[in-house]
């Protein structure tokens, strides 16, 4: 099942509402509150949740960024589909051995 949020703020209230979401692709720009804070903020109550970024920027100091914010994973865009599938089957491995 995939759930869709429109901006970082539903992001974080669809993560505190769905406790079995396994792993969030994450838009670093998003409206009203854009992806780095929606991370920190999911990953204050969900610390082990796996998230991966996905922006157009692709620039060491933006990678940089996400990785501080807490995500533990990046895409660039235009996404490579192999390479986000290869990056959820990783992390849902992950998950589902815990």
């Amino acid at each position: 099942q995939i759930i869709h949020a429109d901006d970082g703020r539903k992001a974080v209230e669809l993560c505190k509402a769905n406790p079995n979401i396994d792993v969030i692709l994450m838009d670093v720009q998003m409206p009203d509150m854009n992806g780095l804070d929606a991370t920190r903020n999911i990953k204050a109550f969900r610390k082990d949740i796996p998230i991966i970024a996905q922006t157009a920027n692709a620039i060491a100091e933006e990678k940089q960024k996400c990785f501080e914010a807490g995500f533990d994973d990046f895409v660039t865009k235009p996404i490579n589909i192999s390479e986000l599938f290869m990056k959820i089957d990783h992390w849902l491995a992950r998950t589902l051995d815990k």
